[in-house]
């Protein structure tokens, strides 16, 4: 996903010891779409590898409209797209060209430099269509930023699942719950779906210095406070949490346990790069603007660099 223009999130304070800030994302329409950005904040830039962080949707796109994020370009990164409702078209330029489903796993590794577009597949353009899910980059460790760009996908049955006691989690990238992801991920880190029933309960595992939950759908208590859709929830490193499901007669709770160990240091981001160097954007800018970046085959128009 390209960048968009979104209003800062929110950040309040929680009453669990354990909980460090509580980010409320602010909602911005863009066009029938709403977009809801977690990260970066203006308390934390990063969780773990996690620099950015969108929730797509819920929305239903009418028949005749869908998405349309023009090829665009990225460097430094790795795009991480996860879809509970809807499907999505990924061109790269790479030549992918790949759909990615609910339950599934886009993974693009962006390192040097790689453009690509997102785009609701004419195929389905003649009814009307869900649109709900998460975006979320994840920062190159300084040593692979310059890495060769690439792309892996990943249908829901590669990904494993851990599940029992009134919870289920999917392993999108990284370790957690004693399984593993096929994912490429570049350093130490954690990212799961988690579904969490009525009087279930789940704890979030205390190995990685930096770790945060989404709460996606329905709502959660902890330390005996609730919480409801639309937040992310950080928490000090160290300190056992026990997250426990909604109250009964409710719909499960869908959560994003995600972080990891920290960055090798800060980060730049400037629109669609994120670099440990301030120049490498700007060459990167330079790059874009000038048509240096590789096309994406099938496309015949692009985002502007913004001014």
């Amino acid at each position: 996903m390209s960048w968009q223009p979104a209003q800062d999130p929110w950040d309040e304070a929680g009453m669990c010891p354990a909980l460090e800030a509580v980010i409320v994302p602010r909602a911005r329409d863009l066009g029938g779409f709403e977009v809801r950005r977690a990260l970066p904040s203006a308390k934390r830039q990063m969780v773990g590898p996690f620099i950015f962080w969108d929730q797509m949707g819920p929305a239903t796109f009418q028949p005749g409209t869908g998405i349309d994020v023009r090829p665009h370009p990225h460097i430094g990164l790795a795009t991480v797209t996860y879809l509970f409702e809807g499907e999505i078209m990924h061109r790269d330029s790479l030549g992918t060209v790949q759909p990615i489903r609910p339950g599934e796993l886009n993974w693009m590794t962006a390192g040097r430099g790689i453009a690509h577009s997102e785009r609701t597949d004419t195929t389905l353009r003649g009814h009307a269509n869900p649109m709900f899910g998460i975006q979320s980059w994840v920062a190159l460790p300084e040593r692979f930023e310059e890495t060769d760009p690439g792309f892996a996908h990943f249908g829901a049955a590669d990904l494993p699942v851990v599940e029992g006691e009134g919870k289920r989690a999917r392993i999108i990238a990284g370790s957690l719950f004693g399984a593993t992801s096929p994912a490429p991920s570049f350093s130490a880190m954690f990212y799961a779906d988690v579904s969490l029933d009525p009087g279930a309960a789940v704890a979030l595992p205390a190995e990685h210095e930096e770790r945060a939950i989404y709460v996606a759908q329905g709502s959660i208590t902890i330390a005996g406070d609730r919480h409801e859709a639309g937040q992310l929830l950080l928490f000090r490193p160290g300190d056992a949490i026990t997250v426990r499901g909604p109250e009964a007669g409710q719909p499960p709770a869908r959560l994003l346990f995600l972080g990891g160990e920290p960055m090798d240091g800060p980060r730049h981001i400037w629109w669609n790069f994120v670099s440990s160097r301030k120049d490498r954007i700007d060459q990167a800018k330079a790059d874009w603007k000038a048509g240096r970046f590789p096309a994406v085959p099938g496309e015949h128009e692009f985002i502007p660099l913004p001014d």
